[in-house]
Protein backbone atom coordinates (compact mmCIF):
# COMPACT_ATOMS: atom_id res chain seq x y z
CA UNK A 1 0.00 0.00 0.00
CA UNK A 2 0.99 3.44 -0.87
CA UNK A 3 0.93 6.83 1.38
CA UNK A 4 -1.87 8.34 -0.98
CA UNK A 5 -3.54 4.51 -0.92
CA UNK A 6 -3.29 4.99 3.01
CA UNK A 7 -4.52 8.40 2.66
CA UNK A 8 -7.58 7.01 0.14
CA UNK A 9 -8.30 4.61 3.05
CA UNK A 10 -8.47 6.63 5.91
CA UNK A 11 -11.10 8.91 3.97
CA UNK A 12 -13.09 6.49 2.86
CA UNK A 13 -13.26 4.71 6.14
CA UNK A 14 -13.96 8.27 7.84
CA UNK A 15 -10.23 7.90 10.28
CA UNK A 16 -10.51 10.67 12.25
CA UNK A 17 -7.28 9.64 14.05
CA UNK A 18 -4.24 8.41 13.15
CA UNK A 19 -2.68 6.39 15.44
CA UNK A 20 1.44 5.66 15.47
CA UNK A 21 2.51 2.18 16.97
CA UNK A 22 6.19 0.97 17.94
CA UNK A 23 7.86 -1.42 19.64
CA UNK A 24 10.04 -1.02 22.93
CA UNK A 25 13.00 -3.75 23.40
CA UNK A 26 10.93 -5.82 25.87
CA UNK A 27 8.49 -6.27 22.80
CA UNK A 28 5.40 -4.34 24.18
CA UNK A 29 3.71 -1.91 21.73
CA UNK A 30 3.66 1.56 22.50
CA UNK A 31 1.94 4.48 20.55
CA UNK A 32 0.53 8.06 20.30
CA UNK A 33 -1.96 9.38 17.86
CA UNK A 34 -2.58 13.03 16.13
CA UNK A 35 -5.92 14.22 14.14
CA UNK A 36 -5.88 12.81 10.50
CA UNK A 37 -4.96 16.50 8.69
CA UNK A 38 -1.61 15.90 10.51
CA UNK A 39 -1.09 12.73 8.33
CA UNK A 40 0.52 14.08 4.70
CA UNK A 41 2.03 12.08 2.07
CA UNK A 42 5.55 13.31 2.94
CA UNK A 43 4.79 12.31 6.64
CA UNK A 44 5.91 8.78 5.67
CA UNK A 45 9.34 10.04 4.68
CA UNK A 46 9.93 12.83 7.81
CA UNK A 47 8.24 11.24 9.98
CA UNK A 48 6.78 12.90 13.73
CA UNK A 49 9.25 13.28 16.79
CA UNK A 50 8.55 11.62 20.13
CA UNK A 51 10.59 11.64 23.50
CA UNK A 52 13.14 8.58 22.91
CA UNK A 53 14.24 8.88 27.16
CA UNK A 54 10.60 7.48 27.80
CA UNK A 55 10.45 4.49 26.56
CA UNK A 56 12.44 0.94 27.90
CA UNK A 57 15.33 0.28 26.12
CA UNK A 58 15.57 3.24 24.24
CA UNK A 59 17.67 6.87 24.66
CA UNK A 60 19.15 8.78 27.49
CA UNK A 61 17.65 12.32 28.37
CA UNK A 62 20.50 14.00 26.53
CA UNK A 63 19.71 12.41 23.58
CA UNK A 64 15.84 11.77 23.48
CA UNK A 65 14.97 13.27 20.34
CA UNK A 66 13.68 10.44 17.64
CA UNK A 67 11.36 9.89 14.76
CA UNK A 68 8.81 7.43 14.10
CA UNK A 69 8.46 6.64 10.62
CA UNK A 70 5.29 5.28 9.55
CA UNK A 71 5.23 2.12 7.59
CA UNK A 72 1.83 2.19 4.98
CA UNK A 73 2.38 -1.33 4.60
CA UNK A 74 0.55 -2.12 7.89
CA UNK A 75 -2.54 0.29 7.58
CA UNK A 76 -5.83 -0.86 9.42
CA UNK A 77 -9.09 0.69 10.73
CA UNK A 78 -8.41 0.27 14.81
CA UNK A 79 -11.49 -2.03 15.84
CA UNK A 80 -11.57 -1.37 19.68
CA UNK A 81 -11.23 2.92 19.50
CA UNK A 82 -14.90 4.81 19.76
CA UNK A 83 -13.45 7.20 17.23
CA UNK A 84 -13.09 6.17 13.82
CA UNK A 85 -9.07 5.64 14.00
CA UNK A 86 -6.45 4.19 11.19
CA UNK A 87 -3.65 2.26 12.39
CA UNK A 88 -0.28 2.46 11.23
CA UNK A 89 3.10 0.33 12.89
CA UNK A 90 6.34 2.61 12.23
CA UNK A 91 10.03 2.42 12.22
CA UNK A 92 12.29 4.20 14.15
CA UNK A 93 15.05 6.38 13.55
CA UNK A 94 17.39 9.27 14.51
CA UNK A 95 16.59 12.92 12.85
CA UNK A 96 19.69 14.10 10.98
CA UNK A 97 21.09 17.04 9.29
CA UNK A 98 19.61 18.18 6.30
CA UNK A 99 16.60 15.97 6.81
CA UNK A 100 18.67 12.66 6.63
CA UNK A 101 17.86 10.21 9.12
CA UNK A 102 19.66 7.61 10.42
CA UNK A 103 18.04 4.06 11.48
CA UNK A 104 17.73 3.51 15.16
CA UNK A 105 20.00 0.32 16.22
CA UNK A 106 17.55 -0.70 19.13
CA UNK A 107 14.55 -0.64 17.19
CA UNK A 108 13.69 -4.31 17.02
CA UNK A 109 11.55 -3.95 13.77
CA UNK A 110 14.82 -2.82 12.20
CA UNK A 111 16.44 -5.42 13.48
CA UNK A 112 14.36 -7.91 12.00
CA UNK A 113 14.16 -6.14 8.87
CA UNK A 114 17.87 -6.38 8.62
CA UNK A 115 17.86 -10.30 9.35
CA UNK A 116 15.59 -10.50 6.18
CA UNK A 117 18.36 -8.78 4.14
CA UNK A 118 21.00 -10.64 5.67
CA UNK A 119 19.31 -14.05 5.26
CA UNK A 120 19.25 -12.69 1.24
CA UNK A 121 23.34 -11.78 1.32
CA UNK A 122 24.45 -14.95 2.46
CA UNK A 123 22.65 -16.62 -0.72
CA UNK A 124 21.80 -19.50 1.68
CA UNK A 125 17.52 -18.52 0.91
CA UNK A 126 15.21 -15.30 -0.19
CA UNK A 127 12.80 -16.25 2.26
CA UNK A 128 12.06 -17.38 5.99
CA UNK A 129 8.87 -18.51 7.14
CA UNK A 130 7.85 -18.49 10.69
CA UNK A 131 4.49 -19.38 12.72
CA UNK A 132 4.15 -18.89 15.85
CA UNK A 133 1.31 -20.84 18.33
CA UNK A 134 1.18 -18.47 21.06
CA UNK A 135 -0.77 -19.87 24.41
CA UNK A 136 -2.49 -17.23 27.26
CA UNK A 137 -5.00 -17.90 29.92
CA UNK A 138 -8.18 -15.98 30.19
CA UNK A 139 -9.41 -15.04 33.91
CA UNK A 140 -12.20 -13.60 35.07
CA UNK A 141 -10.38 -11.62 37.80
CA UNK A 142 -6.78 -11.04 39.10
CA UNK A 143 -5.51 -9.03 41.54
CA UNK A 144 -1.83 -8.61 42.73
CA UNK A 145 0.61 -6.53 44.75
CA UNK A 146 4.09 -6.04 45.72
CA UNK A 147 4.94 -3.93 48.35
CA UNK A 148 6.75 -3.54 52.02
CA UNK A 149 4.39 -5.50 53.75
CA UNK A 150 2.02 -7.31 50.99
CA UNK A 151 3.28 -9.84 48.35
CA UNK A 152 0.54 -11.64 47.21
CA UNK A 153 -1.44 -12.69 43.74
CA UNK A 154 -4.94 -13.72 43.37
CA UNK A 155 -6.34 -15.11 39.78
CA UNK A 156 -9.81 -16.60 39.05
CA UNK A 157 -11.73 -18.42 35.94
CA UNK A 158 -15.33 -19.65 35.99
CA UNK A 159 -13.73 -22.53 34.62
CA UNK A 160 -11.77 -23.89 37.37
CA UNK A 161 -11.92 -26.57 39.61
CA UNK A 162 -11.69 -24.26 42.31
CA UNK A 163 -14.85 -22.53 41.66
CA UNK A 164 -16.83 -25.93 42.70
CA UNK A 165 -17.74 -24.70 46.23
CA UNK A 166 -18.08 -21.34 45.79
CA UNK A 167 -20.87 -19.81 48.03
CA UNK A 168 -23.51 -17.19 47.54
CA UNK A 169 -22.78 -16.88 43.70
CA UNK A 170 -24.33 -19.00 41.25
CA UNK A 171 -22.69 -22.31 40.44
CA UNK A 172 -23.45 -24.56 37.37
CA UNK A 173 -21.00 -26.78 37.82
CA UNK A 174 -19.24 -28.65 34.31
CA UNK A 175 -15.93 -27.23 35.70
CA UNK A 176 -12.10 -28.09 34.00
CA UNK A 177 -10.42 -30.77 36.16
CA UNK A 178 -6.68 -29.73 36.15
CA UNK A 179 -4.77 -30.36 33.03
CA UNK A 180 -8.33 -31.49 31.47
CA UNK A 181 -8.58 -28.52 29.36
CA UNK A 182 -7.68 -30.46 26.32
CA UNK A 183 -10.67 -29.92 23.71
CA UNK A 184 -13.68 -30.73 25.98
CA UNK A 185 -17.04 -29.10 24.50
CA UNK A 186 -19.24 -26.91 25.88
CA UNK A 187 -20.16 -26.38 28.61
CA UNK A 188 -17.31 -27.00 30.46
CA UNK A 189 -15.13 -25.02 27.39
CA UNK A 190 -17.16 -21.35 27.89
CA UNK A 191 -14.75 -19.57 26.00
CA UNK A 192 -15.74 -20.58 22.36
CA UNK A 193 -17.70 -17.21 21.66
CA UNK A 194 -15.21 -15.17 23.09
CA UNK A 195 -12.29 -17.02 21.05
CA UNK A 196 -14.03 -17.07 17.93
CA UNK A 197 -14.84 -13.27 17.94
CA UNK A 198 -10.98 -13.07 18.64
CA UNK A 199 -10.70 -15.08 15.26
CA UNK A 200 -12.72 -13.49 13.37
CA UNK A 201 -11.45 -9.58 14.21
CA UNK A 202 -8.04 -11.33 13.14
CA UNK A 203 -8.88 -11.83 9.90
CA UNK A 204 -11.13 -9.19 9.46
CA UNK A 205 -7.32 -7.37 9.77
CA UNK A 206 -5.74 -9.43 7.51
CA UNK A 207 -4.28 -11.84 9.81
CA UNK A 208 -5.19 -15.82 8.51
CA UNK A 209 -6.16 -18.03 11.36
CA UNK A 210 -5.82 -21.52 11.02
CA UNK A 211 -7.35 -23.19 14.20
CA UNK A 212 -8.43 -21.90 17.78
CA UNK A 213 -9.54 -24.23 21.09
CA UNK A 214 -9.22 -24.40 24.78
CA UNK A 215 -5.83 -25.31 25.65
CA UNK A 216 -4.73 -27.64 28.69
CA UNK A 217 -4.76 -25.61 31.50
CA UNK A 218 -8.40 -25.60 32.74
CA UNK A 219 -8.18 -22.09 34.30
CA UNK A 220 -8.98 -20.83 30.93
CA UNK A 221 -6.21 -21.49 28.80
CA UNK A 222 -6.51 -20.81 25.10
CA UNK A 223 -4.67 -20.79 21.94
CA UNK A 224 -5.16 -19.72 18.72
CA UNK A 225 -2.38 -20.48 15.78
CA UNK A 226 -1.85 -17.71 13.11
CA UNK A 227 -0.85 -18.06 9.33
CA UNK A 228 2.75 -18.69 8.85
CA UNK A 229 4.28 -15.44 6.95
CA UNK A 230 7.82 -14.04 6.49
CA UNK A 231 10.04 -12.74 9.23
CA UNK A 232 8.60 -9.01 10.08
CA UNK A 233 5.25 -9.48 8.97
CA UNK A 234 4.65 -12.47 11.41
CA UNK A 235 6.24 -10.33 14.29
CA UNK A 236 4.07 -7.24 13.16
CA UNK A 237 1.26 -10.14 13.38
CA UNK A 238 2.03 -11.52 16.57
CA UNK A 239 1.70 -7.72 18.38
CA UNK A 240 -1.82 -6.92 16.61
CA UNK A 241 -2.63 -10.70 17.40
CA UNK A 242 -2.02 -9.95 21.57
CA UNK A 243 -3.68 -6.56 20.80
CA UNK A 244 -6.72 -8.10 19.52
CA UNK A 245 -6.37 -10.93 22.23
CA UNK A 246 -6.59 -8.39 24.69
CA UNK A 247 -9.03 -5.69 24.02
CA UNK A 248 -11.49 -8.40 23.00
CA UNK A 249 -11.30 -9.73 26.33
CA UNK A 250 -11.90 -7.07 27.90
CA UNK A 251 -14.80 -6.34 25.99
CA UNK A 252 -16.32 -9.19 27.34
CA UNK A 253 -15.46 -8.48 31.00
CA UNK A 254 -12.75 -10.82 31.14
CA UNK A 255 -8.43 -10.19 31.37
CA UNK A 256 -6.01 -12.01 29.37
CA UNK A 257 -2.31 -12.53 30.41
CA UNK A 258 0.62 -14.07 28.29
CA UNK A 259 2.86 -14.88 31.76
CA UNK A 260 4.18 -17.82 30.95
CA UNK A 261 3.70 -19.93 34.30
CA UNK A 262 0.40 -17.87 35.95
CA UNK A 263 -1.48 -20.57 37.64
CA UNK A 264 0.36 -23.09 40.23
CA UNK A 265 0.14 -26.59 39.22
CA UNK A 266 -1.44 -26.74 35.89
CA UNK A 267 0.26 -25.84 32.31
CA UNK A 268 2.30 -23.12 31.24
CA UNK A 269 1.85 -21.07 28.27
CA UNK A 270 4.30 -21.48 25.67
CA UNK A 271 4.71 -20.24 21.86
CA UNK A 272 6.33 -22.92 19.87
CA UNK A 273 7.82 -21.37 16.70
CA UNK A 274 7.86 -23.07 13.56
CA UNK A 275 10.58 -21.74 11.08
CA UNK A 276 11.57 -22.96 7.29
CA UNK A 277 13.68 -21.40 4.52
CA UNK A 278 13.02 -20.88 1.22
CA UNK A 279 14.01 -20.00 -2.51
CA UNK A 280 12.49 -18.87 -5.60
CA UNK A 281 9.25 -20.26 -3.34
CA UNK A 282 10.75 -23.84 -3.37
CA UNK A 283 10.86 -25.10 0.26
CA UNK A 284 14.86 -26.06 1.07
CA UNK A 285 13.83 -28.11 4.42
CA UNK A 286 12.67 -31.39 2.84
CA UNK A 287 14.50 -34.30 1.10
CA UNK A 288 12.10 -37.02 1.22
CA UNK A 289 15.60 -39.30 1.82
CA UNK A 290 16.91 -37.81 5.11
CA UNK A 291 15.52 -38.36 8.47
CA UNK A 292 12.00 -37.51 9.08
CA UNK A 293 12.10 -36.00 5.52
CA UNK A 294 14.81 -33.62 6.20
CA UNK A 295 17.16 -31.95 4.36
CA UNK A 296 20.88 -31.99 5.21
CA UNK A 297 20.51 -27.93 5.15
CA UNK A 298 17.54 -28.63 7.65
CA UNK A 299 19.74 -30.35 9.80
CA UNK A 300 22.57 -27.57 9.95
CA UNK A 301 20.04 -24.83 10.80
CA UNK A 302 19.01 -27.08 13.60
CA UNK A 303 22.23 -27.80 15.08
CA UNK A 304 22.58 -24.10 14.99
CA UNK A 305 19.45 -23.36 16.85
CA UNK A 306 20.24 -26.57 19.53
CA UNK A 307 24.00 -25.33 19.81
CA UNK A 308 22.86 -21.64 20.33
CA UNK A 309 19.76 -22.12 22.12
CA UNK A 310 21.18 -21.19 25.96
CA UNK A 311 21.59 -17.54 24.71
CA UNK A 312 18.79 -17.56 22.46
CA UNK A 313 16.79 -18.34 25.61
CA UNK A 314 17.48 -15.31 27.31
CA UNK A 315 15.58 -13.96 23.80
CA UNK A 316 13.05 -16.44 23.30
CA UNK A 317 12.18 -17.22 27.61
CA UNK A 318 12.71 -13.37 28.43
CA UNK A 319 11.05 -13.41 32.12
CA UNK A 320 11.88 -14.60 35.22
CA UNK A 321 8.32 -16.57 35.20
CA UNK A 322 9.15 -18.23 31.94
CA UNK A 323 11.45 -20.59 34.31
CA UNK A 324 8.69 -21.70 36.10
CA UNK A 325 7.17 -23.00 32.85
CA UNK A 326 10.58 -24.73 31.87
CA UNK A 327 11.38 -27.06 34.76
CA UNK A 328 13.04 -30.19 34.01
CA UNK A 329 10.81 -33.22 35.30
CA UNK A 330 7.70 -32.16 33.62
CA UNK A 331 5.99 -31.96 31.07
CA UNK A 332 8.36 -28.63 29.44
CA UNK A 333 10.36 -28.56 26.25
CA UNK A 334 13.53 -28.51 28.15
CA UNK A 335 15.71 -30.53 26.33
CA UNK A 336 18.33 -29.67 23.58
CA UNK A 337 17.30 -32.34 21.22
CA UNK A 338 15.36 -32.79 17.92
CA UNK A 339 12.83 -35.82 17.15
CA UNK A 340 10.16 -36.37 14.82
CA UNK A 341 6.49 -35.47 16.14
CA UNK A 342 8.02 -35.74 19.68
CA UNK A 343 6.94 -32.79 21.54
CA UNK A 344 9.10 -33.87 24.56
CA UNK A 345 11.79 -32.60 22.91
CA UNK A 346 13.22 -28.68 22.17
CA UNK A 347 12.96 -29.23 18.49
CA UNK A 348 10.53 -31.10 17.14
CA UNK A 349 9.88 -32.18 13.35
CA UNK A 350 6.50 -32.34 12.54
CA UNK A 351 5.35 -35.51 10.41
CA UNK A 352 4.38 -34.88 7.12
CA UNK A 353 5.12 -36.05 3.17
CA UNK A 354 4.39 -32.31 2.23
CA UNK A 355 7.87 -30.98 0.55
CA UNK A 356 5.77 -27.32 1.27
CA UNK A 357 5.10 -28.42 4.82
CA UNK A 358 8.58 -29.03 5.62
CA UNK A 359 9.56 -27.27 8.69
CA UNK A 360 10.80 -27.19 12.43
CA UNK A 361 9.54 -26.28 15.71
CA UNK A 362 11.37 -24.89 18.39
CA UNK A 363 9.38 -25.23 21.41
CA UNK A 364 11.18 -23.22 24.20
CA UNK A 365 9.56 -20.09 23.57
CA UNK A 366 6.60 -18.01 25.32
CA UNK A 367 4.90 -15.07 24.09
CA UNK A 368 6.61 -12.91 26.60
CA UNK A 369 9.29 -12.54 23.90
CA UNK A 370 9.41 -9.73 21.89
CA UNK A 371 8.78 -11.78 18.31
CA UNK A 372 11.64 -9.41 16.50
CA UNK A 373 13.93 -10.37 18.20
CA UNK A 374 12.71 -13.84 18.54
CA UNK A 375 12.75 -14.65 14.87
CA UNK A 376 15.76 -12.61 14.17
CA UNK A 377 17.91 -14.71 16.85
CA UNK A 378 16.54 -18.28 15.55
CA UNK A 379 17.30 -17.30 11.99
CA UNK A 380 20.77 -16.27 12.49
CA UNK A 381 21.60 -19.32 15.01
CA UNK A 382 19.78 -21.35 12.07
CA UNK A 383 22.11 -20.01 9.44
CA UNK A 384 25.02 -20.10 11.77
CA UNK A 385 24.65 -23.91 11.69
CA UNK A 386 24.20 -24.01 8.13
CA UNK A 387 27.42 -21.79 7.32
CA UNK A 388 29.55 -24.07 9.80
CA UNK A 389 27.58 -26.90 9.06
CA UNK A 390 27.03 -28.14 12.75
CA UNK A 391 25.09 -31.21 12.20
CA UNK A 392 23.25 -31.90 15.89
CA UNK A 393 24.01 -35.91 15.46
CA UNK A 394 28.11 -34.64 16.01
CA UNK A 395 27.28 -32.59 19.04
CA UNK A 396 24.74 -35.27 21.23
CA UNK A 397 21.80 -33.35 20.08
CA UNK A 398 19.84 -36.27 18.66
CA UNK A 399 17.73 -37.33 16.90
CA UNK A 400 15.87 -38.93 20.07
CA UNK A 401 13.10 -40.91 19.31
CA UNK A 402 11.48 -41.62 22.98
CA UNK A 403 9.83 -40.22 25.53
CA UNK A 404 12.23 -38.05 26.88
CA UNK A 405 9.75 -37.24 30.13
CA UNK A 406 9.95 -40.63 30.64
CA UNK A 407 13.50 -41.25 30.86
CA UNK A 408 15.59 -41.98 33.50
CA UNK A 409 18.07 -39.64 35.60
CA UNK A 410 21.17 -41.32 34.45
CA UNK A 411 19.70 -40.89 31.14
CA UNK A 412 18.90 -37.46 31.10
CA UNK A 413 22.25 -36.47 32.33
CA UNK A 414 23.75 -37.03 28.74
CA UNK A 415 21.50 -34.82 27.42
CA UNK A 416 21.91 -30.85 27.15
CA UNK A 417 18.90 -28.70 28.90
CA UNK A 418 17.90 -25.35 28.52
CA UNK A 419 19.69 -23.04 31.71
CA UNK A 420 17.50 -22.86 34.43
CA UNK A 421 16.83 -19.05 35.22
CA UNK A 422 16.87 -15.93 33.67
CA UNK A 423 20.08 -15.46 34.57
CA UNK A 424 21.78 -17.81 33.60
CA UNK A 425 20.28 -17.48 30.07
CA UNK A 426 21.26 -13.92 30.19
CA UNK A 427 24.64 -14.88 31.65
CA UNK A 428 24.68 -17.31 28.26
CA UNK A 429 24.14 -14.36 25.94
CA UNK A 430 26.52 -12.35 27.12
CA UNK A 431 29.05 -14.80 26.07
CA UNK A 432 27.35 -16.40 22.91
CA UNK A 433 26.39 -13.67 20.70
CA UNK A 434 28.89 -13.42 18.18
CA UNK A 435 26.40 -14.86 15.82
CA UNK A 436 23.69 -12.62 15.96
CA UNK A 437 26.48 -9.87 14.91
CA UNK A 438 27.13 -11.25 11.95
CA UNK A 439 25.69 -8.74 8.80
CA UNK A 440 25.03 -6.15 11.47
CA UNK A 441 21.75 -7.76 12.65
CA UNK A 442 22.34 -7.35 15.94
CA UNK A 443 24.66 -4.68 17.39
CA UNK A 444 26.71 -4.52 20.78
CA UNK A 445 24.66 -1.37 22.47
CA UNK A 446 21.23 -3.38 21.67
CA UNK A 447 22.33 -6.91 23.12
CA UNK A 448 23.91 -4.83 26.19
CA UNK A 449 20.65 -2.70 26.85
CA UNK A 450 18.70 -5.31 26.39
CA UNK A 451 20.87 -7.69 29.13
CA UNK A 452 20.69 -4.68 30.98
CA UNK A 453 16.83 -4.26 31.55
CA UNK A 454 16.26 -8.14 31.67
CA UNK A 455 18.71 -8.65 34.70
CA UNK A 456 17.12 -5.41 36.57
CA UNK A 457 13.85 -7.90 36.52
CA UNK A 458 15.63 -10.79 37.44
CA UNK A 459 17.30 -8.85 40.32
CA UNK A 460 13.70 -7.05 41.22
CA UNK A 461 12.28 -10.70 41.89
CA UNK A 462 15.29 -12.54 43.62
CA UNK A 463 15.34 -9.38 46.43
CA UNK A 464 11.65 -9.86 47.17
CA UNK A 465 9.99 -12.40 49.31
CA UNK A 466 7.19 -14.69 47.81
CA UNK A 467 4.44 -15.67 50.05
CA UNK A 468 5.44 -19.34 49.79
CA UNK A 469 8.35 -18.82 51.70
CA UNK A 470 6.19 -17.24 54.63
CA UNK A 471 4.63 -21.32 54.73
CA UNK A 472 8.35 -22.65 54.39
CA UNK A 473 9.77 -20.65 57.08
CA UNK A 474 7.86 -18.06 58.96
CA UNK A 475 8.06 -20.46 61.93
CA UNK A 476 12.07 -21.82 62.01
Amino acid sequence: MTPEAVLQLARERGAKMVDFKFTDVPGSWQHFSVPLHELQEESFVEGFPFDGSSIRGFQAINESDMLILPDPETAFMDPFTAVPTLSLTCNIAHPGPAGQKQPYSRDPRHIAQKAEAYLRSTGIADTSYFGPEAEFYIFDHVRYASTENRQFAEIDSDEAHWGSSRDGTRNMGHLMRVKEGYFPVAPNDTLQDLRTEMVLKLEELGVPVEAQHHEVGAAGQAEIDIRFNTLVKTADNMLLYKYVVKNTARKYGKTVTFMPKPVYGDNGSGMHTHQSLWQDEKPLFYDADGYAGLSQMARYYIGGILMHAPAILAIAAPTTNSYKRLVPGFEAPVNLVFSKGNRSAAVRIPLTDNPKAKRIEFRPPDATANPYLLFSALLMAGLDGIRREIDPGDYGYGPVDKDLYSMSAAELREICSVPGSLTESLKALENDHTFLLEGNVFTTDLLEKYIELKQAQADEVRLRPVPIEFSLYYDA
